[in-house]
């Protein structure tokens, strides 16, 4: 049996990243990309009007004010999208839109506030800088900058940026396809109404959740008899998924022969028992080169391992750079004690309360009660040679969401 930490790091240095693939612009958001993107044109390309109003000569409103207005001659109206026809001459102005080219001999815009309009001329009522109120060639990108970066996660900034660029495709991380199945005599399929002594195979379908949640493509396998026939079968038809993970037959009883077919299959076994409660049964190694995780059987032991090892695992091979959950400190709301040696992740509630955030267990830890991790938003932590927490005291906390933020800006 070895630690969470020995385990984590074992998996981490067999995970490789995934190939690159071209996909559109809207199918890679929440992607990491591949490569750097470098700007191939200036951002805005011509100089352009940053609001509605009237293009001028600086030096023409010099002194202006309300008090003393100056008339310009108006010789040309320019929309956004169209070509400026005239070069502004002393006394000259244009109308001009938001986002317009700015006319040559211009080399600023009053606003249209500061304005009015009199038949053929226009009121100014105020002085204007050189270059106010324009937005300048390049100034929000310069031909050949590095705009995104390799490695970025993509959101709605790069994508808007890659359409800027005239970017349709780019290349991400592939998904990874993750081969998920169910060991078990004792599992019947979710349509099943179970009778006494069967369970419906939950584990199949709230893993399939996990892979999704971290960008993997679930290839759910539905359920194998605890037979070596069966599981080999099932195992072969699953090598031609990136990962595989098994839940259930990994653990000291008659009937878990995981590891063994693993074995006789030419499994290379990394390690299997890890120091931790729930999920003490865990397996990793590889059938064929193909990374496979035997996860134990009871619900909250499959989902916990899978939180703590695979998806890390996942998230690195599609070239993520923050691939752990975040933690923060909480105040415990009641006493601990817990077996030691062991790593413990307790199920809990983490809210705030008075500037301070507080974890209280979301009741029976048993690794079959589901319901414990439905109303969780994160687990307690508490080291291997933590015995004992009081209530008052500061424990380590893993965020499973971001309800606790979302409820902090709704409290705002």
């Amino acid at each position: 049996m070895i630690s969470v930490e020995k385990a984590l790091k074992i998996i981490l240095a067999n995970s490789r990243e995934l190939e690159l693939e071209k996909v559109n612009i809207l199918d890679a958001r929440t992607r990491v990309i591949g490569e750097d993107i470098f700007a191939t044109r200036n951002i805005p390309s011509p100089d352009n009007s940053a609001m509605d109003g009237y293009a001028v000569r600086h030096t023409d409103t010099k002194g202006i004010s309300k008090k003393r207005p100056l008339q310009l001659q108006v010789v040309e109206e320019i929309p956004a999208g169209k070509i400026p026809q005239k070069k502004l001459r002393k006394g000259e102005t244009s109308r001009i839109m938001t986002g317009a080219i700015i006319p040559p001999g211009a080399d600023a815009v009053i606003r249209q506030e500061d304005t009015q309009k009199i038949g053929k001329v226009v009121e100014i009522y105020a002085a204007v800088k050189k270059g106010q109120d324009i937005r300048f060639s390049g100034e929000d990108v310069k031909k050949g900058e590095l705009v995104i970066s390799r490695g970025s996660i993509i959101g709605p900034a790069q994508i808007g940026m890659l359409a800027s660029l005239g970017r349709t495709f780019v290349n991400v991380y592939r998904k990874p396809r993750v081969a998920i199945m169910a060991t078990g005599n004792e599992l019947v399929d979710i349509k099943s109404d179970p009778t006494p002594g069967k369970i419906v195979n939950s584990n199949s379908y709230a893993l399939a959740a996990q892979v999704l949640e971290c960008g993997g493509i679930p290839l759910v396998m539905g359920i194998t008899k605890d037979n070596k026939s069966a599981l080999q079968k099932k195992f072969r038809a699953a090598l031609g998924a990136d990962v595989i993970i098994s839940s259930g037959g990994v653990s000291v009883g008659d009937y878990d022969l995981v590891k063994d077919v693993m074995a006789e299959m030419g499994n290379t076994m990394r390690f299997w028992q890890v120091a931790m409660r729930p999920g003490k049964p865990l397996a990793f190694g590889a059938i064929q080169g193909i990374p496979l995780f035997g996860l134990p059987g009871n619900p909250v032991s499959t989902m916990v391992s899978f939180e703590q090892f695979v998806r890390p695992y996942l998230l690195k091979m599609q070239g993520h750079k923050k691939i752990f959950r975040q933690t923060i400190k909480a105040l415990s709301a009641q006493k601990i004690e817990k077996q030691a040696g062991v790593k413990h992740f307790i199920r809990a509630v983490v809210k705030k309360e008075k500037n301070q955030y507080i974890a209280t267990i979301t009741g029976d830890q048993g690794s079959g009660i589901l319901k414990s991790m439905v109303v969780a938003n994160a687990l307690i932590i508490l080291k291997d040679n933590e015995n004992k927490i009081n209530k008052g005291e500061k424990v380590t906390v893993q965020l499973l969401d971001d309800s606790l933020f979302k409820a902090e800006s709704f409290q705002l």
